[in-house]
């Protein structure tokens, strides 16, 4: 698609490997996955589902880590290259003006959005239950929590990377206290980031992969063509659940509009280090980075809960393949 027009920086030193000869696939793997390893950190069990964006000429993140207690903890991280990363030892302590919501219980599967000054930091957030916890940063060293977005239970809080006339706005996916047998994807918006209302629903699960529950990905891609949402999808097989993940194009102006969305899969835990780890069969999409003068973009996403990984496509030719595979 030539004339596809999508808001994105120019990043060159995007992680990059082109495809694989003879590949037909629109997403490919990287040959060197996974690029964080379950035990980068002396203290860690696993590290996975975590957050990448590009930082003064390099990249930095939040990521989950889950001790060796089995803890699960937030932490920053930094690379020159996105892919050999070093990792703060320490978790994350929020900043925050409240002590009750200051607490911290537990901390996974984040985000992370610049929106017009700062890095904003979604994640799921432990308060009697799980919750969209909400914070930012400027440096990375520094993290301040605001209130959190919504009531428990909600998993995979994923903002916009811009206001939706005038509001802020996010994904999200109400749930229960446990490993919630279903999902359906809204769309709410704020005026200050406190404050979350006017409820839109976006998605439910159909068939085959994505069938027992959806959620929200990386944080949206704007394009001509409509958000570019990467989202993930379960099914519930007699081995338990299957995380893949697929796309849609969601309306530019009310994003709870689904204009396609995948029949197939993108990708689905079919390596070792999808399919066997802590919680096999497993692929989560949680970041992408975008270079705006190429279109590559690098898909982060984490494997059998206890990895980090990374795919490769094009914008143009993601956007296309929804089009084309759409339901």
């Amino acid at each position: 698609m030539s004339d596809l027009k999508f808001v994105a920086d120019s990043l060159p030193n995007i992680p990059w490997e082109a495809r694989p000869a003879g590949c037909s696939e629109v997403l490919w793997r990287f040959s060197q996955n996974p690029v964080i390893p379950r035990n980068l950190l002396p203290i860690s069990n696993s590290i996975f589902n975590s957050a990448v964006v590009p930082y003064q000429g390099a990249f930095a993140g939040v990521f989950r880590v889950d001790h060796r207690t089995r803890q699960m903890t937030l932490h920053s991280g930094k690379s020159a290259d996105g892919i050999n990363w070093q990792l703060s030892p320490e978790r994350i302590h929020f900043v925050g003006d409240d002590p009750e919501i200051n607490i911290f219980e537990y901390g996974y599967d984040p985000r992370v959005c610049w929106i017009e000054d700062r890095y904003y930091v979604t994640w799921c957030n432990g308060y009697h239950g799980p919750t969209i916890g909400v914070g930012y940063t400027t440096d990375f060293e520094t993290f301040y929590q605001l209130e959190n977005a919504y009531l428990p239970f909600n998993r995979n809080g994923v903002l916009f990377p811009r206001r939706i006339k005038g509001k802020f706005a996010m994904l999200n996916r109400p749930s229960d206290n446990g490993h919630t047998p279903f999902g359906d994807i809204f769309y709410s918006e704020s005026p200050d980031m406190m404050h979350w209302g006017r409820h839109r629903w976006v998605m439910k699960p159909v068939g085959g992969w994505q069938s027992t529950k959806v959620g929200a990905g990386p944080i949206p891609i704007e394009t001509s063509e409509g958000w570019l949402m990467i989202y993930h999808g379960v099914l519930t097989s007699c081995n338990g659940f299957v995380y893949s993940f697929g796309a849609a194009l969601l309306d530019l102006d009310e994003p709870w509009k689904v204009m396609y969305r995948t029949a197939p899969y993108l990708l689905s835990p079919q390596t070792l280090y999808e399919c066997v780890g802590d919680v096999p069969n497993v692929a989560f999409p949680c970041a992408a980075l975008c270079d705006g003068d190429t279109g590559r973009l690098a898909i982060y996403y984490g494997g059998a809960d206890t990895v980090t990984c990374l795919a490769f496509t094009y914008v143009s030719e993601l956007v296309d393949f929804i089009k084309a595979n759409s339901l």
